[in-house]
């Protein structure tokens, strides 16, 4: 099925691979715009310039990088799946049909995620030669998000996605949603920011403050979760509760509760 967009036909597939890449850099750049407020901020903007340890013209190479290899794994996909996509297609989805499709590949995205994510951090040359760079970004912002190593963006994020999409079934059009969806949780994620209304942090546990006590020293071995739920941590004993407060100098600070630090 395709798409006519100004005269032009764009297939879901195309649309599939390259809508969340547009609007990863969209939305992260409304967050850059909205970096200023200091009332909201989790870290201050001082902190987010001298505490992390990779310039952002770094950052911004990596998640280009990362997105090159994301879309050509989404074409070759697109391509092996195309005729079974296409049958699938011609049948009319229902949304619960739909809505169990999309949790299925939360689910499947969480697993996978949660536990590769894990080992990453409890095997030590993992970590120090490629999930430690994710962590140089101390303080994080929007679009580093999916700043990460090669091997990392690939294990973690484009197999888990695949494996997303075809354990759950989606057609190609489905995909556009849900990986748009995926990007926009994953970018407000990692944010730095904790905005009134803001409809993640209403809905989902794991949200910018979660993921920002795992960025922390203390937090380290906890809150692996990601993007969308926080059983795992907390099936697995990994889940580190934590308060939200005011600071003295403006915006706010996440704090795990004192248990967890004496642990």
């Amino acid at each position: 099925m395709e798409m006519m967009n100004g005269g032009f036909k764009v297939s879901d597939e195309l649309l599939g691979t390259f809508a969340p890449i547009i609007l990863y850099w969209a939305y992260s750049g409304i967050y850059v715009l909205l970096g200023s407020l200091e009332g909201y901020r989790l870290h201050s903007k001082k902190d987010e310039d001298e505490k992390n340890l990779v310039p952002k013209k770094d950052v911004v190479k990596g998640v280009l990088l990362q997105q090159a290899v994301q879309a050509v794994v989404a074409t070759i996909l697109f391509a092996v799946t195309g005729s079974d996509s296409e049958s699938a297609q011609a049948q009319q989805s229902s949304l619960i049909v739909l809505a169990r499709r999309f949790l299925v590949a939360m689910m499947v995205l969480d697993t996978w995620q949660y536990f590769m994510h894990r080992y990453m951090h409890h095997n030590k040359f993992l970590y120090r030669h490629i999930h430690s760079q994710h962590h140089r970004l101390v303080v994080p912002y929007a679009f580093g998000a999916l700043y990460n190593h090669p091997l990392e963006g690939l294990l973690l994020d484009t197999i888990g996605g695949a494996l997303a999409f075809l354990v759950s079934g989606m057609s190609p059009r489905a995909s556009i949603f849900f990986f748009s969806f995926a990007t926009l949780k994953t970018v407000d994620d990692h944010c730095g920011l904790w905005l009134p209304g803001n409809l993640f942090h209403i809905f989902f546990r794991n949200n910018s403050a979660y993921h920002d006590i795992h960025h922390q020293l203390y937090g380290n071995k906890y809150n692996f979760s990601q993007p969308f739920f926080v059983m795992w941590d907390r099936i697995l004993g990994t889940y580190m509760p934590y308060s939200l407060e005011k600071r003295t100098n403006g915006g706010f600070e996440a704090r795990p509760t004192k248990d967890c630090k004496e642990n």
